[in-house]
């Protein structure tokens, strides 16, 4: 299964960049023998000045464009389900084991994410109740995913 990160904005150069592409290959190291691979990170954005409504309905579009054909959506947003590290990581093995070839990540923007993207999402998860910077709400993503993979993988880098 290939795992992969859709987010409205781009990372510029600095800490939390670094932190997400460490994540990453260490999520493709570690996944490999358990089936789990890191696809890319897309990131898209809208330049033009559009309302809050158009412009949630565009990066929709915009990420709904960057994930993998047929991929399993799984929508990140405040409204979503808060869980374990361990739940996450079953979840995360249970789409694997069930052959799903791909699942793809969304944060939306500064508005977040359009409702057509919550509604075509398999799973809709939350980071809790705040309200997160998108910049660190990849690196907790991407922390998350790795943390998923040692925890099926038998790894002791999750210690709860």
């Amino acid at each position: 299964m290939r795992v992969q990160i859709c987010a409205v904005g781009r990372l510029k150069p600095g800490p939390e960049k670094l932190l997400v592409d460490d994540y990453i290959s260490r999520l493709d190291a570690a996944g490999r023998g358990i089936g789990i691979s890191a696809g890319p990170v897309n990131e898209v954005e809208e330049k033009r000045k559009l309302d809050a409504p158009a412009l949630m309905a565009r990066e929709a579009e915009l990420l709904l464009g960057a994930t993998a054909k047929g991929a399993t959506l799984v929508a990140l947003d405040e409204r979503g389900k808060t869980e374990s590290s361990d739940a996450f990581a079953r979840r995360l093995g249970t789409w694997r084991d069930t052959g799903i070839a791909d699942i793809a990540f969304v944060i939306g923007g500064a508005n977040g994410l359009a409702p057509d993207i919550r509604e075509k999402a398999a799973h809709v998860m939350a980071f809790g109740a705040m309200t997160w910077p998108h910049m660190l709400a990849r690196v907790m993503l991407a922390e998350q995913l790795y943390r998923a993979i040692t925890i099926l993988s038998g790894h002791p880098y999750h210690r709860a």
